[in-house]
């Protein structure tokens, strides 16, 4: 697998752990270093690219992605590898790419940080498995998705000390994020032997499955009123592709080449399917009015030897599909601010390295 495609491969891929109690945990080495001058350069936008206005670049170089908005709209949290690192560590930076700062233990792969509420924060970490990365899936499995079971949620301060681990179940579980109500977390996980969805307090207690159907649902995020809950699910009829399915979930593994944009109420109930375009859709998230979702979608590559994604909107009723993006170069994981102001996503538009892919935050115009 060529460094391109596998950078693709990890940017389309956030997963978590299970909870049940609040265990202490070994305290992060958060860096004590930070970047306090800005960092932000505007870069151009696409003609076409009409709600995108005022696009900065945050990050410059090493693979940079799953950038997620603080409750209070100031402080952004993603994930990196960067500085020579061999996987993914969770950091923290102002708007402007200024106060930099990691905030993860150091050790073994981290996924999916996200704020909480009380400006705390949360992310799944591997270190528990062991501090070194581990080991990247084999490329004769074809395009994969790790499900590593070491993968467990974390909560901690905001600047990484007073880690408390909230899942500890048998299994990978990871893609935690967290409701605007500041009430509960959804995540996914494998503890009862497939992909699906499930909510915990955000002290890890009340853990609770919402999703039954066999095949993969994850990538969950809350609406803006904390009512409804959007996310991404492939459920195979097929026999054999129910086969090849269990096949790689037996090794820990998911092929992500077939995925739609699902939603449901936040106790699971109400299931629909709101895509029927084929392909891999993911990385949803409600636009603040909470009538339409965000999402990114290789819809129209059209060169299946080079994947290319794009960010489309569409209504919660599966109407008024609209591209949004139109940079030849890899666009994912776009999150609104909590005002509607603003839009974090992540690309490889403008990469110094073909291999990059960066943090971009534009203002979104309605």
């Amino acid at each position: 697998m060529n460094r391109r495609l596998r950078v693709l491969v990890m940017a389309l891929w956030p997963l978590a752990a299970a909870c049940s109690g609040a265990d202490e945990a070994a305290s992060p080495a958060a860096s004590d270093e930070a970047v306090s001058e800005p960092t932000a350069r505007t870069v151009p936008s696409h003609p076409d690219e009409v709600h995108l206005r005022n696009i900065r670049q945050l990050t410059f170089g090493g693979e940079n992605a799953e950038a997620y908005f603080s409750f209070d709209g100031e402080r952004i949290i993603f994930q990196s590898t960067r500085d020579g690192g061999a996987c993914d560590q969770q950091y923290t930076m102002n708007l402007d790419g200024s106060d930099l700062r990691m905030v993860s233990t150091g050790e073994g792969r981290t996924t999916c940080g996200y704020y909480l509420a009380d400006g705390r924060i949360i992310y799944a970490s591997t270190h528990l498995g062991g501090p070194e990365c581990p080991p990247e899936p084999d490329p004769s499995a074809g395009y994969v998705w790790p499900l590593y079971r070491s993968f467990d949620i974390y909560s901690a301060n905001a600047d990484g000390s007073g880690l408390v681990r909230l899942t500890d179940a048998d299994g990978y579980d990871a893609e935690g994020t967290v409701s605007p109500d500041g009430e509960k977390i959804v995540f996914t996980s494998t503890r009862d032997g497939d992909l699906e969805i499930y909510t915990m307090n955000v002290d890890g207690s009340e853990q609770t499955r919402l999703t039954f159907e066999r095949g993969y649902d994850g990538g969950a995020f809350f609406s803006p009123d904390s009512q409804w809950i959007v996310y991404r699910a492939h459920h195979p009829t097929d026999p054999e592709a129910l086969t090849a399915y269990d096949d790689l979930l037996a090794r820990d593994l998911v092929m992500p080449d077939n995925l739609e944009i699902w939603v449901m109420r936040a106790d699971g109930s109400e299931k629909r399917q709101l895509t029927t375009i084929g392909g891999a859709n993911w990385a949803p998230f409600f636009h603040p009015g909470g009538e339409k979702i965000i999402f990114a979608s290789d819809m129209d590559n059209q060169n299946p030897r080079v994947p290319n994604f794009e960010l489309y909107m569409i209504g919660i009723d599966g109407t008024g599909l609209e591209r949004l993006t139109f940079d030849e170069a890899f666009d994912g994981f776009p999150i609104f601010s909590p005002d509607g102001s603003q839009l974090l996503f992540a690309s490889n538009r403008f990469a110094e390295d073909p291999g990059n892919t960066n943090v971009f935050i534009a203002d979104w115009v309605e």
